[in-house]
């Protein structure tokens, strides 16, 4: 037990610095800012960030006089974030059971989320029981079917990225959200689509995920996954790696 709990603590310590890593990418801090706009959020505003990682969201929130609840079902993520943001609200709890009382927030903010979720239909409806309503929704996030990566062996890029969507929960979430906010009976929603493109060596340790991923699921060989990876190094050290990530942005009102 406590060798599969190291396991769980070292697998949460790499996920941290992924998160970490991608907060600090070009556009990052500009597209959550961006989404606290969407949510209309202004001084006295009470707003949950469901899974909240590490915590910078609800901090920069804070910032803004918002009352902000960071929600996340890890508690080694709560730890580090209130190690980072002690005065901060954090909690353990997952997007099925919010610890809020019904119509007890005016925004809710679900990044990098939903993917994750085997029910995101049951997820909304506690989005629905805590927002005020005409409370704000904001769902951020990227489909993993849409990768853009130049490669030599196009091919093999596409079985790469294909296993490594097959082995997420929900890897087509993303370009669900609306289908899912108007089934959930939300109101006025929209979509947005924000795609970043990254061509220096920052988007390495990602691109080495979803290869190891792939590796991992046995649709790729590891002579396959080393001459890929190699292949993308070797490109971001001539300036030629080339990434587009298109991230989905969605927004929506609660029922009145």
């Amino acid at each position: 037990m406590a060798r599969e709990t190291e396991q769980t603590r070292q697998s949460t310590d790499d996920l941290i610095a992924l998160l970490d890593a991608a907060d600090r990418l070009p556009g990052a801090e500009e597209l959550r800012s961006l989404s606290y706009d969407l949510l209309g959020v202004g001084s006295g505003m009470s707003v949950v960030d469901v899974g909240c990682g590490a915590g910078r969201a609800v901090a920069e929130l804070s910032e803004r006089d918002v009352k902000a609840v960071g929600v996340d079902p890890s508690e080694r993520m709560i730890a580090i974030a209130r190690g980072r943001w002690p005065e901060a609200d954090f909690r353990i709890a997952g997007a099925y059971d919010l610890p809020l009382p019904d119509s007890s927030v005016n925004g809710y903010r679900a990044d990098k989320v939903f993917h994750e979720l085997a029910e995101p239909e049951r997820a909304l409806a506690e989005a629905r029981r805590v927002l005020t309503p005409g409370g704000r929704i904001v769902l951020f996030g990227q489909d993993w079917d849409t990768f853009i990566i130049d490669s030599d062996d196009p091919a093999l890029t596409r079985t790469i990225m294909h296993a490594r969507a097959d082995m997420t929960t929900s890897p087509r979430a993303a370009r669900r959200y609306r289908s899912l906010l108007l089934d959930a009976c939300f109101g006025n929603v929209t979509v947005e689509v924000h795609t970043g493109v990254f061509t220096g060596p920052a988007m390495l340790p990602l691109l080495t995920g979803l290869a190891e991923g792939a590796c991992t699921s046995g649709l790729v060989t590891r002579v396959q996954t080393d001459s890929w990876i190699a292949e993308q190094r070797a490109r971001a050290e001539a300036d030629r790696l080339f990434l587009a990530m298109p991230m989905f942005m969605a927004t929506a009102t609660a029922p009145r």
